[in-house]
């Protein structure tokens, strides 16, 4: 029997699944944190998530909506002040993954979450870094997940924020204590891990219904396909119950009835 999910639903759970159980894990807002606390109600329910308010092994019953919301500090097993969760818990390499959205990647997993435009006259100013910085080089890991679009997927992203491997894929190269930076990204259309070589990233996966044409029409620069390009799995009846149910639960308490 063929299930009916959506997209988005396709990219949730491909995300969840790259969580293992025991993992710590530093958990943007957004699509990172609604992957992560799937991960957490299904097949990783040992995974502690670590929100940069400085919440430790926190269990939202809902998605919160901020780093701020009280959801994640009633649910914490603690919390810390946030310089020490980023003294002490991020660069102190105790993080195996850090979750990150962004507005803008390019194909060397640069994301740009400052602005849109020229830097000095922006057509749109956007959230800024907040933490991802830090999380990209301190994290043992780094894993990407957003929609694809052209408008998200560029050549060179306007503002570099948050670095994966610099303009041209070797600005991690003789860089001590840094984590691997970005590993995977995971996208409503495929997955794609950079190069070991030249860090370019490299579709190594289509979901179930999606071409090489949709995901080149949807980037904007000239892609690479792996040799042995893979189909992801599709997502499990368990799974979407799960994630409708967390998302329900979400709507509901954030609509204020």
């Amino acid at each position: 029997m063929s299930l009916d999910y959506t997209s988005a639903e396709m990219m949730t759970v491909t995300a969840a699944r790259a969580l293992e159980n025991g993992m710590t894990c530093f958990v943007g807002i957004g699509l990172p944190s609604e992957a992560a606390n799937l991960a957490r109600l299904t097949h990783a329910p040992d995974v502690v998530l670590i929100y940069e308010s400085g919440t430790l092994q926190t269990k939202p019953d809902v998605l919160p909506l901020s780093i701020g919301d009280g959801e994640l500090a009633e649910t914490a097993l603690t919390t810390v002040a946030v310089p020490e969760m980023f003294r002490y818990w991020l660069q102190g390499g105790k993080i195996d993954v850090g979750f990150l959205g962004t507005a803008q990647i390019d194909r060397y997993c640069n994301l740009n979450t400052t602005l849109i435009g020229d830097y000095r006259e922006p057509k749109v100013r956007l959230p800024g870094g907040g933490g991802a910085p830090e999380i990209a080089t301190n994290a043992g890991e780094v894993f990407i997940t957003l929609k694809h679009s052209k408008r998200a997927f560029v050549d060179k992203v306007d503002f570099v924020t948050t670095l994966g491997f610099g303009r041209d894929g070797k600005g991690r190269d003789g860089v001590p204590n840094i984590g691997k930076g970005p590993t995977r990204v995971i996208t409503d259309l495929c997955v794609m891990k950079p190069d070991p070589e030249t860090k370019e990233l490299v579709v190594v996966s289509l979901h179930p219904g999606v071409t090489v044409a949709d995901v080149q029409e949807a980037t904007g620069w000239e892609l690479r396909f792996a040799d042995d390009l893979g189909a992801t799995p599709e997502p499990s009846a368990h799974e979407l119950e799960i994630l409708r149910d967390l998302k329900a639960r979400t709507a509901h308490a954030h609509s204020g009835e």
